[in-house]
């Protein structure tokens, strides 16, 4: 399950007391995932390497999507043990159609449909600044995923693995990406 709304907590009480396979994952496309992960291998291993940095986050949605992506979530906690100071509300969220295509170079075909994401980090003598960006136009490329984590638990379901709740991180840990 791929989402970002609802009561996460809940779903994962549900999906555990189930005693099911699952993936449940805020992200399914396999590309960004595996950068989470290098984020979340840097934030273990570097706590505190970029402290005093400023960090600016800006999201942009369709706009029938109304929360902070899991994501973006994801992305700023590595960031926040990696010594940065940033509160969720100090997202800007861009969600006025002029604004994505202006500002941020959505193409028009992809507005009912896409996730640009910037994550600007700034020294604090302002001397050093980083950026890490990942825009996704269109929504087949999380069916890829999708598809990924159905052949993951049918392998799962076929060895008699441990029923369990995995992620995204495990497809890609086990090699079946394609």
């Amino acid at each position: 399950m791929g989402t970002t709304g609802g009561d996460t907590d809940r779903l994962y009480k549900t999906v555990e007391e189930s005693k099911v396979y699952a993936v449940i994952s805020p992200q399914m496309r396999k590309q960004v995932v595996a950068f989470l992960a290098a984020m979340e291998i840097m934030a273990e291993q570097f706590p505190g390497a970029f402290s005093g940095y400023s960090l600016q986050v800006m999201e942009s949605h369709q706009a029938g999507k109304l929360d902070t992506s899991g994501t973006a979530k994801a992305i700023i906690s590595c960031f926040q043990k990696l010594g940065v100071s940033f509160d969720m509300d100090q997202i800007q969220m861009l969600w006025d159609p002029k604004q994505q295509i202006k500002m941020v170079g959505v193409p028009e075909e992809h507005l009912s449909g896409h996730a640009f994401h910037l994550y600007h980090l700034t020294s604090p003598h302002q001397t050093v600044s980083f950026e890490f960006q990942h825009n996704v136009c269109g929504r087949s490329i999380y069916a890829e995923g999708t598809v990924d984590a159905i052949l993951f638990l049918a392998k799962k379901v076929k060895s008699k693995a441990d029923k369990r709740i995995y992620n995204m991180i495990d497809v890609l840990r086990e090699g079946n990406m394609r």
